[in-house]
């Protein structure tokens, strides 16, 4: 199997390079059974970039496989580009311990096309009351979250981020104060107050991120803040970064694209933390442009298509992103001249290994910028259906993601 790549643009070291490359690639011939065993493949003035990781989707398996599976959520990903992702534990078992995660892992090593790096609860069923058994599970696992949920008690927390620190692992937070939730369902903005909806108050966000930091100035350990989505949380994250705190944090291509103005009564619009206002969406490209905001994570998180036909209110939180990220941002943020195509790879691939020492080897993929096309659920691998981005025009399209030497996706 040939792969020539003439007067490709090349992403290395944060230099884009132009150069011609004759590189010879190992194929699955299950994944490319359709053609001919010494089938060829020859791109013109097409760009090559580093695998692209995800730290934060769902892959919904084992307990939910009816939304998405391990083999259909990692052929997605790589139909976006993605050779590297880290599965969220909201799974039925949850991973809090060694025999749980072995159901997921067993899987992963079966059907995954591309690397999974499974996360391990913080608590036992993510109920927030009692560690998991962090000490078994540590050796199998990227880190510890309970996403989906905030961890209520500081004591918890606390005892939590010592063990983390203890087993030089980090602690991925998903944010949220539940007194402060009310019942919301979207932003507590312009659009749920002209339409009758419940919000969800920033503060129920940032206020648990400026606890953690507290915690984190006081047991040292290392912390990674899920899908921010309020201006509150760029200016504490950034004042934390610079007082030496060990904080990363991310976001995803919904929060940085969209505004509440932009909600349609759909439940494709719904997810949590909800989009926010302008002010919120524009304080999160200031934090990414000034390095605030470390990574990019779509929190890929398929549902049934009956699951998210309930409406705003009713729906299901949660939307996919795996097959729609780099070509939405690529539209909306590089060729508008918001950021550069070399910063948009380094928060899509470069700081996400770099944070969770995720090592690729020979995992790249290619693409065709000047491809303009409608996005259309019906053509995603993912089982799931839901975007916001549904019928937007986009430029973008990936044409061939190879992980560890052999094609795993290929647009042909």
């Amino acid at each position: 199997m040939q792969i020539t790549l003439t007067n490709a643009s090349v992403f290395e070291e944060n230099i884009f390079s132009q150069k011609n490359i004759n590189a010879v690639v190992s194929a699955d011939k299950d994944i490319l059974s359709l053609l001919p065993a010494d089938h060829a493949f020859e791109f013109n003035n097409c760009v090559v970039f580093p695998g692209f990781v995800d730290v934060h989707v769902h892959l919904r398996e084992p307990g939910f496989s009816y939304k998405e599976t391990i083999k259909t959520g990692t052929e997605a990903a790589a139909h976006g580009g993605y050779t590297a992702v880290c599965s969220m534990p909201n799974l039925n078992p949850a991973p809090d311990s060694r025999e749980h995660l072995r159901l997921q892992t067993d899987k992963i090593s079966s059907d995954a096309v591309i690397s999974v790096f499974p996360y391990g609860t913080i608590t036992k069923g993510q109920m927030g009351e009692e560690l998991s058994d962090m000490d078994d599970i540590s050796p199998e696992v990227i880190g510890f979250s309970d996403d989906g949920r905030g961890v209520q008690s500081d004591d918890m927390m606390r005892q939590a981020m010592l063990k983390a620190k203890e087993l030089d692992k980090i602690i991925v937070a998903h944010c949220e104060v539940n007194e402060l939730l009310r019942g919301g369902y979207i932003h507590d903005g312009e659009y749920a107050e002209n339409h009758g909806h419940r919000g969800i108050c920033s503060e129920s966000e940032w206020a648990q991120i400026a606890r953690d930091i507290e915690l984190v100035k006081e047991t040292g350990c290392k912390y990674h803040v899920c899908h921010i989505s309020t201006k509150e949380s760029v200016d504490i994250i950034r004042k934390a970064k610079a007082e030496g705190v060990d904080i990363t944090c991310e976001t995803g291509p919904h929060y940085l694209v969209l505004n509440d103005n932009d909600l349609q009564e759909d439940g494709r619009f719904k997810m949590n933390p909800p989009i926010r206002g302008e002010e919120d969406r524009l304080a999160l490209i200031e934090g990414l442009k000034d390095g605030t905001i470390d990574m990019i994570a779509t929190d890929h998180a398929p549902h049934s298509a009956e699951e998210k036909s309930r409406g705003l209110e009713k729906s299901l939180m949660g939307v996919v992103g795996l097959e729609t990220a780099f070509p939405v941002l690529y539209t909306h943020l590089v060729k508008k001249g918001i950021i550069s195509l070399e910063k948009l790879v380094e928060v899509m691939s470069i700081n996400p290994c770099r944070r969770f020492g995720i090592k690729q080897d020979n995992c790249w993929s290619v693409w065709n910028l000047e491809e303009e096309y409608t996005v259309d659920p019906e053509s995603f691998l993912s089982m799931g259906r839901a975007t916001p981005f549904k019928g937007d025009r986009v430029f973008g399209k990936c044409l061939l993601t190879v992980h560890n030497g052999k094609i795993v996706w290929s647009e042909n």
